[in-house]
C-alpha cells in the first residue's frame, strides 16, 4: 500500500520535487519485513545511514525506518542548505571588497537571493541520491521502510502495521530546534534552521535570537546578502564556548558586515504588530524595542524522543538530555544502541559519522570501543571560521594540568598576507615541558581546513615536533601551524642553555 504523502518542502520547485521523492518518496512501499535482522536503524540522519550501510557493507540483514526525510539534519536544513548560503554571502562580500586587489566593480553590486537560494536547492537535490530511499534499498540491499518506528518489546519494533524483530537495534533519530519559552513568541512566529530556507524572498529586517554557531553563521550571511540583522545575545559576547579573543575576531568582523549587537540583553517578550515583529529586551535596566520583519531563533536543541515508546524497550532517557547510553553507546537494554544527536553532547554530522563506526563495531562484533576515545573537532563557519579540537587552556588547568600556550598570528603569514586573510590566529595548547597537544584553536578564512592537521596528531598520540619535522607548502595559511612547532622549539632553549650556544658559536668562529 502507499505509505505517507510527500513531505512538504517549500518551494515548491523542480528541486525541491527531486529532493522529497528521494528523500521522502510519495508512493514508497515497504517491503514485507524479514523474520529477524542482524540490525533494525530508526532514523536516517547521518548516524543513522552511516550505522545502516556500514551494517549491511559487512554483509548484516538490515532494516532502515524514517518518518520524515532521508539525510535528516545535515542534508536537508543544516550543514547543505546552510553552507550553500554561506558560500554565496562570501561571493557578495568578495565583489564588495574587491577593490582591495585592484578589481573595480563600477556601481553597486546586485544581489539575486532567490537565485542563491535556488542554486542551493538545485545542489541539495543532486547531493540526496546518495542518501535516498532508491539507493539504500536497491543499491545497498536494506529494507527500507517509511513511517513512524516505535518499539513494541525489547526486540522488536513496529512501523506502519509491520512487525520487525531484531537480534540490534540503533536509535538514530537525531534532535530538533527548540526554542527558549519565550512570552509570544508562538504567536508571533518565527523561523529557525529547520524553515529558514524555504525563503524565496529576504527578510529586511531580521532579528537573530542567539549569538551561537547557527545564530552568528546564519547572521552574517544573511547581513552580507542584504538583511539588516540585529543578535540577541544574553552574554556579553558572541560565541562563548571559544576563546575570548577568538570570538572578538568574529564580533569585529560581523559588526563590520553590518551586524547590529545587543548583548547583555534579556528577553522579555515578543508581538506582532501587523506585519512587523517587535521583541521587548531589559539590558541594564532598561527596556528597548526591537523590531524586524522576521525573527531566527539560533538557541537549543530537543532530542526526538517521542514517539518512539522507549519504555517498551525497557530503553532509559532523558526529554532534554536524550536516550541515556553508557561509553559504549549500549543503551539500558543490552540490545539496543544509540548514536548521534539523539544521545551525544557533541551534535555535529561528523560525530554522528565517528559514533555509528563505534555502534557497527560494538553491536555487531561486541568490541569495546568507546566514546570517551574519540578526538572532536568541531568549527564554526562564520568569516573568518572558528575551529577547535581537544582542549580549551580552561579545561586542562581545571584537571590540574600546567600548560604552555603558543599563539601565532595570520598577520605573521605570508600567504594570508596576499590573501587579505590576516585576521586570525592559530594556537596550540601544550602540556607544560612536553610537546604534546592538549587543544588547539585556529581562527581563519580556511580554519576548518586547517585544523584536522592538529586534530590527527592528538588522534595519533604524535607531539608538536612531528608537525615541525614536516614540509608544509609555501605559501599556505597552514603555513601558521608549523609555525606553532618553530615557536615550541624556541622555547626549549633555556637562557643558559642560549649562553652555552652563543659561547659556542664564537667559539667556532675564533
Amino acid at each position: 500500500m502507499s505509505m505517507a504523502s510527500p513531505t512538504l518542502v517549500l518551494p515548491l520547485d523542480e528541486n525541491n520535487n527531486t529532493l522529497v521523492n528521494n528523500a521522502h518518496p510519495p508512493h514508497w512501499k515497504n517491503p514485507e519485513p524479514a523474520s529477524r535482522y542482524n540490525l533494525v536503524v530508526i532514523g536516517a540522519g547521518t548516524a543513522g545511514l552511516v550505522t545502516a550501510a556500514g551494517a549491511a557493507g559487512l554483509g548484516a540483514k538490515v532494516a532502515l525506518i524514517e518518518r520524515h526525510l532521508m539525510g535528516g539534519d545535515c542534508l536537508n536544513v543544516g550543514c547543505v542548505p546552510s553552507k550553500g548560503v554561506i558560500r554565496a554571502s562570501r561571493a557578495a562580500h568578495d565583489v564588495k571588497n574587491a577593490g582591495e586587489f585592484g578589481i573595480s566593480c563600477t556601481g553597486s553590486v546586485a544581489i539575486d537571493f532567490n537565485k542563491a537560494m535556488e542554486r542551493m536547492r538545485r545542489i541539495r537535490a543532486g547531493i540526496s541520491f546518495h542518501d535516498s530511499f532508491k539507493r539504500f534499498s536497491k543499491e545497498l540491499g536494506i529494507d527500507v521502510f517509511l513511517g513512524s518506528g516505535t518499539f513494541t518489546g525489547p526486540d522488536s519494533v513496529a512501523v506502519e502495521g509491520k512487525h520487525l524483530r531484531f537480534a540490534k537495534a540503533a536509535i538514530c533519530t537525531g534532535a530538533r530546534a527548540a526554542a527558549p519559552p519565550i512570552p509570544g513568541l508562538e504567536e508571533a512566529g518565527y523561523l529557525t534552521n529547520e524553515n529558514v530556507f524555504w525563503l524565496t524572498e529576504l527578510p529586511k529586517r531580521l532579528l537573530v535570537i542567539g549569538g551561537g554557531p547557527i545564530g552568528c553563521e546564519l547572521a552574517q550571511a544573511f547581513a552580507r546578502l542584504g538583511s539588516d540583522i540585529t543578535i540577541i545575545e544574553a552574554s556579553d559576547h558572541l560565541l562563548i564556548r571559544e576563546d575570548a579573543d577568538a570570538a572578538e575576531i568574529v564580533q569585529r568582523s560581523m559588526v563590520r558586515d553590518g551586524v547590529k549587537l545587543d548583548l547583555n540583553a534579556t528577553i522579555l517578550k515578543v508581538e506582532k504588530r501587523g506585519a512587523e515583529k517587535v521583541i521587548t529586551v531589559e539590558q541594564k535596566g532598561k527596556r528597548v524595542e526591537l523590531v524586524g520583519d522576521e525573527i531566527l531563533v539560533g538557541v537549543g536543541r530537543a532530542p526526538n524522543v517521542h514517539g518512539l515508546d522507549l519504555e517498551a524497550a525497557g530503553i532509559a532517557y532523558d526529554l532534554h538530555l536524550g536516550v541515556k547510553v553508557n561509553d559504549l553507546l549500549r543503551t539500558t537494554n543490552p540490545r539496543v544502541y544509540a548514536a548521534g544527536d539523539i544521545c551525544f553532547p557533541y551534535k555535529f554530522t561528523h560525530t554522528a559519522d565517528a559514533l555509528a563506526r563505534i555502534v557497527i563495531a560494538n553491536a555487531l562484533f561486541k568490541a569495546r570501543q568507546k566514546t570517551s576515545s574519540l578526538v572532536i573537532p568541531w568549527c564554526t563557519y562564520t568569516d573568518p571560521e572558528v575551529a577547535h579540537v581537544g582542549m580549551y587552556e580552561e579545561d586542562a588547568l581545571d584537571k590540574g594540568i600546567d600548560v604552555l600556550t603558543l599563539t601565532v598570528p595570520l598577520s605573521d603569514i605570508d600567504r594570508a598576507l596576499l590573501d587579505g586573510e590576516a585576521e586570525g590566529f592559530a594556537r596550540v595548547h601544550l602540556k607544560k615541558g612536553t610537546d604534546r597537544i592538549l587543544g588547539a584553536t585556529i581562527v581563519a578564512r580556511h580554519a576548518g581546513e586547517m585544523i584536522n592537521e592538529l586534530s590527527l596528531a592528538i588522534t595519533s598520540g604524535l607531539g608538536l615536533s612531528a608537525i615541525g619535522k614536516t614540509i608544509h607548502p609555501y605559501p599556505t595559511q597552514a603555513e601558521a601551524v608549523k609555525r606553532l612547532a618553530d615557536a615550541y622549539n624556541k622555547t626549549r632553549f633555556t637562557p643558559f642553555g642560549k649562553k652555552l650556544f652563543a659561547a659556542w658559536l664564537k667559539w667556532q668562529r675564533s
